[in-house]
This record gives C-alpha cells, sequence and structure tokens, in this order.
C-alpha cells in the first residue's frame, strides 16, 4: 500500500502540489493554513509592502517562536545537574 498522497496547498496565492505521507496530511495542511493567517494579519497592517517582504516577515516571525519553544525545552543545563547529583549520591552511598 502507497502511503503517499499528492495535495495542492495554496500559500500567499500560490499553488504548491507537494507529494507527502498520508499521515502528515493534517499538519501539514495547518501549517499552511497558519502561514496564510499571519500573512493576512501582516497584509492588513502593512498595506503597501509587497507579497515577498511580508513572507519574510512571517518566516522571520515563526523562526523566533521556534527558537523560543527550542530554548524552553532544552532540558541540557537538567541533565548536567542530574548527573552532578547522581554523582554526589554514588560517592555517598560508597563511602558508607
Amino acid at each position: 500500500m502507497n502511503d503517499k498522497i499528492k495535495i495542492n496547498l495554496q500559500i500567499a496565492d500560490a499553488n504548491y502540489p507537494l507529494t507527502i505521507r498520508r499521515e502528515e496530511e493534517e499538519i501539514v495542511r495547518e501549517a499552511a493554513k497558519q502561514v496564510n493567517i499571519r500573512l493576512n494579519a501582516y497584509r492588513e497592517h502593512y498595506k503597501g509592502l509587497g507579497t515577498e517582504k511580508i513572507l519574510a516577515m512571517v518566516a522571520y516571525q515563526f523562526s523566533v517562536e521556534k527558537q523560543q519553544w527550542m530554548q524552553r525545552n532544552d532540558t541540557r543545563p537538567y541533565m548536567e545537574k542530574v548527573k552532578e547529583l547522581s554523582t554526589l549520591l554514588e560517592n555517598h552511598f560508597q563511602e558508607k
């Protein structure tokens, strides 16, 4: 069974044919919808700006949000502290 499907996405007044895995369809369509929502909001706010510049602003906004999300979900400092505490506990129990 072929788990790939062909869909058409409309983003910024352009049509994009894509072949995607069936299980990705909802996410892909929602992503395109979110781009168009933000694009339309920027178009409303910056009426004289061209589509190319507005799309750059939308891409920048998504990139900033991704970076913020990645920082919130960075577990490295916690993992380092857990290792440090584990070492302390192991040393403590080895002494006894």
